[in-house]
């Protein structure tokens, strides 16, 4: 390479002075480099090796000379554990974001989305940060790396958000006639038939997913350590108290929406816990609770009461999964729409609304009850991302059944996205 004498710094700063924040193709300097990261192998991993990384079980693989388990000091344990992670962090996150960006720049039509193409520019940034970095052979490089890494950490915080403003884009130009996609299709349905499109944000979400796992992972454990926890994971991960905490809050955003919101009842194993990711499970619920507070709000507009939402938790001995049922008597869904609300470019909600939510950021608690259109499909992407899913039943003209399964053992490999 002859900038630089060699290096790929001027790579990242010619990149960031010659951009505006958004980027509408790849620069022809950068793409070699980008091809040479997508042809590498992605590595997979799981809640269980997350967990076994943090307790120092894989540090043999690294330091195979030493037969220093359980003689280590817990200081210079923790130390090696973080720089194993890091260096394996600094060689697989660069690999994720070169497989994304690639899948952002050969979309068709969403690709073209002004707020798309900013996110394609802080992915590229984000790329070249991460492949400029020296390798990490101390703990002070590890240090440095993990400012780095918490930097980008932060300025990906509102890509969810922003990639829901590229569907936004997308809806509105097809509405409006500028994005003509196929003269046979209506303006309800037109967005519907852009596979490409879905099939694109599904791997862009997943990919992400487990980025921010893998990063928001070990930024945790850089952290004062917590009771039961290792980083992220909590080994004793209760579904009760997630979704009572989720209630609280979803409950405050249908009281100042509606003036009013529904009990919800819990039931079922209330004393059960297992290995997972609270933050997740959270975020999931509480999309999941909003769908159902919203629609008894507004099914029963004229009533003076107000049907319970219900929760079920079970679980057994034998069972692979834990379950989470949410039923509503909301009105339930038509059938010819199910389809449609996995969609990430389908939303309910106005443009005006739409509009209001778009300065967020990922999992906030005060998002509104109705708006950007991905809720539904982002927490089913993380329940299979955890080897979980999440399947819905719905009778229409009374209500909707929604069940949660979560993966127990947690030794689920990642689905990686290509």
């Amino acid at each position: 390479m002859s900038c630089c004498n060699g290096s790929r710094r001027c790579l990242s700063t010619n990149f960031l002075t010659q951009q505006d924040g958004h980027c509408d193709a790849i620069p022809s300097n950068i793409e070699h480099i980008l091809q040479e990261y997508c042809e590498k192998q992605q590595t997979s991993s799981s809640i269980q090796m997350l967990m076994k990384t943090g307790r120092g079980e894989m540090l043999g693989k690294t330091y195979k000379s030493e037969a220093f388990m359980g003689r280590l000091g817990h200081q210079l344990a923790t130390n090696r554990i973080l720089i194993q992670f890091a260096s394996f962090l600094s060689q697989e996150i660069p690999i994720r974001l070169a497989h994304r960006i690639r899948g952002l720049d050969q979309v068709p039509i969403l690709r073209d989305m002004h707020a798309v193409q900013q996110v394609k520019a802080i992915y590229i940034r984000s790329f070249l940060e991460m492949i400029d970095f020296p390798p990490i052979l101390n703990s002070n490089d590890e240090q440095q790396f993990a400012h780095m890494l918490g930097d980008l950490y932060t300025k990906h915080s509102g890509v969810l958000v922003q990639m829901a403003k590229g569907a936004y884009e997308l809806r509105e130009g097809i509405r409006s006639g500028d994005i003509n996609v196929s003269k046979d299709v209506d303006d309800d349905f037109s967005l519907e038939s852009l596979i490409d499109c879905h099939r694109c944000l599904d791997r862009f979400y997943m990919s992400r997913i487990g980025i921010r796992v893998l990063a928001g992972q070990y930024l945790a454990m850089r952290q004062e350590p917590q009771n039961n926890y290792i980083g992220m994971i909590c080994q004793k991960t209760s579904p009760s108290a997630v979704v009572r905490e989720a209630a609280v809050n979803v409950t405050k955003l249908c009281i100042e929406r509606y003036g009013r919101a529904p009990e919800v009842q819990l039931i079922g194993r209330l004393d059960l816990t297992f290995p997972y990711i609270p933050t997740y499970l959270h975020y999931i619920v509480l999309e999941l609770l909003k769908n159902a507070l919203r629609a008894t709000c507004e099914k029963f507009e004229l009533s003076s009461s107000l049907p319970p939402v219900v929760v079920v938790i079970a679980d057994g001995t034998d069972n692979e999964d834990v379950v989470i049922k949410i039923t509503d008597e909301g009105g339930g869904i038509p059938r010819s729409q199910i389809e449609k609300i996995w969609s990430y470019l389908y939303t309910t909600a106005g443009s005006n609304l739409q509009k209001a939510v778009f300065s967020g950021k990922d999992h906030s608690d005060m998002s509104p009850m109705a708006g950007l259109g991905y809720g539904l499909p982002i927490s089913r992407s993380y329940a299979r991302y955890f080897g979980g899913d999440i399947d819905l039943m719905s009778m229409d003209g009374h209500g909707t059944d929604v069940f949660v399964y979560l993966k127990r053992l947690g030794d689920t490999k990642e689905p990686i996205p290509v």
